[in-house]
């Protein structure tokens, strides 16, 4: 994936909500990370991401996620996560990390 597919991932659905359309797994990771915390860094005080349209997720794309929120936290920034996957939702939970992505 290249940088700028990457960014083209990112659709804008209104003010700090963007649909993600790009797969979470270890090829796409890398290129994604970058933008992802691009948006974090512009959100004014929250941003939602939603991944309905994510076609595939594998642990390295459930790692970005955690990385994203972590960061989002330290900039007091509200990252919430809508419509994830059931497979999302379960490899979170194998990770005992669903929490996360809840809220």
């Amino acid at each position: 994936m290249t940088g700028d597919a990457a960014h083209a991932a990112f659709v804008a659905i209104s003010a700090d909500v963007y649909r993600l359309e790009a797969p979470l797994t270890f090829a796409t990771v890398a290129a994604l990370r970058n933008p992802g915390l691009a948006l974090i860094a512009s959100a004014k005080s929250g941003l939602t991401v939603d991944l309905e349209t994510v076609p595939a997720v594998d642990s390295a794309g459930l790692a970005l996620l955690i990385d994203w929120l972590a960061t989002a936290r330290a900039r007091s920034c509200q990252l919430r996560y809508a419509k994830p996957a059931e497979t999302l939702l379960s490899l979170a939970r194998l990770s005992e990390v669903e929490r996360l992505l809840s809220g």
